[in-house]
């Protein structure tokens, strides 16, 4: 068997994914900048934490079920007058996660909550948060499901507990 092929399989016995793909190119980089082999081994390992985080992410957005992708640094306050700036900068900290406080964010049309509650929502996936993204309208039509099927306590028991909530409203732009 090829040096390649082994390391290859070893690399999928022990669920090391990146490595095969990446570790002749970080060999060749090492070699050029005579580096040495403990400095290539960190450069490997480095390079593969990266790609889980990365694949992380990627999977807790996805399940997160987010519409489109908004960052709050795109959101324009100057233009949403009504949205209270202070408190969306004290939310994107997210310790109403610590405190196991959930948020409702409530207003008219295109004041920017859903805008705001993705923005919320990646920054939660960012800081390995799950996520579950929701509008009223999907929650409501969920519930009413699991009424009709008899499964409302089950439903209702997949979500964590809820203490407090915060509500905020909006005011027309």
């Amino acid at each position: 068997m090829l040096l390649h092929e082994q390391i290859e399989h070893l690399c999928e016995s022990l669920k090391l994914n990146s490595v095969p793909t990446h570790w002749s190119s970080l060999a060749q980089q090492c070699i050029a900048q005579d580096k040495s082999y403990g400095e290539f081994l960190l450069s490997l390992l480095k390079c593969e934490q990266q790609q889980r985080d990365e694949r992380t992410l990627h999977l807790f957005s996805r399940m997160a079920g987010f519409p489109t992708h908004k960052e709050l640094s795109s959101f324009d306050f100057k233009f949403a007058t009504g949205v209270p700036k202070q408190q969306i900068q004290e939310l994107s900290a997210l310790t109403f996660i610590e405190r196991n406080e959930n948020v409702v964010l409530l207003g008219p049309s295109g004041v920017g909550k859903t805008h705001l509650a993705i923005g919320l929502g990646l920054k939660a996936v960012q800081a390995r948060k799950k996520t579950r993204f929701t509008t009223a309208a999907e929650l409501m039509l969920q519930l009413s499901t699991a009424k009709r099927q008899n499964k409302l306590k089950q439903y209702l028991t997949s979500f964590a507990p809820i203490k407090k909530r915060s509500i905020f409203k909006f005011n027309s732009a």
